[in-house]
């Protein structure tokens, strides 16, 4: 009973200084509808639909907004993969890989209504481990890219709120 009075208190205090998520000023910035476009890597198709499927649910769930098509948008969000890599972390005794890490670049180009277009990169990093004497599998790769990317996303998220705290695209 405590904690839940505890808990009231703190989201009452937090309301009520004007305290509002990354997420809400990011969604500011971009509007309610969203298109994404990921861009289809002729070397990685298959890693540029496990993007386009992250940068989908982050739209839904992180910025609160829906998809949409592109000429309905508030915002044409145009994603590309710079880079993705699997690097090994950690080694056995024996020199066999048990552990990788995930590095995904993500470069966003965003437009909004009023056709202004801005360019962010934003990174992301996952580490997991696999089987002793294995291979990555499809699996291991298909949860490293996505959580990877789901970082990413949270960057980028970040950069637009902080851009519409800046340019005042915010309501008191």
């Amino acid at each position: 009973m405590k904690q839940l009075f505890l808990g009231l208190v703190v989201l009452l205090w937090l309301g009520g200084c004007g305290y509002k998520p990354s997420s809400y000023y990011a969604k500011e910035a971009l509007g309610d509808t969203i298109y994404a476009e990921v861009s289809i890597s002729r070397q990685d198709p298959r890693n540029s639909v496990l993007i386009n499927d992250a940068v989908n649910e982050a739209i839904v769930s992180r910025f609160g907004a829906k998809i949409s098509t592109k000429e309905r948008a508030d915002t044409i969000l145009k994603v590309r993969i710079d880079s993705l890599s699997f690097s090994p972390t950690i080694y056995d005794k024996y020199g066999y890989v048990n552990a990788y890490k995930t590095s995904v670049v993500l470069s966003f180009t965003y437009e909004a209504k009023d056709k202004k277009v801005e360019k962010l990169t934003a990174s992301g990093e996952y580490d997991f481990f696999i089987a002793t004497n294995s291979i990555i599998s499809d699996t291991n790769r298909y949860e490293a890219i996505k959580a990877a990317s789901s970082e990413a996303l949270d960057e980028f998220i970040s950069k637009i709120a902080i851009k519409g705290l800046r340019n005042g695209n915010h309501h008191q």
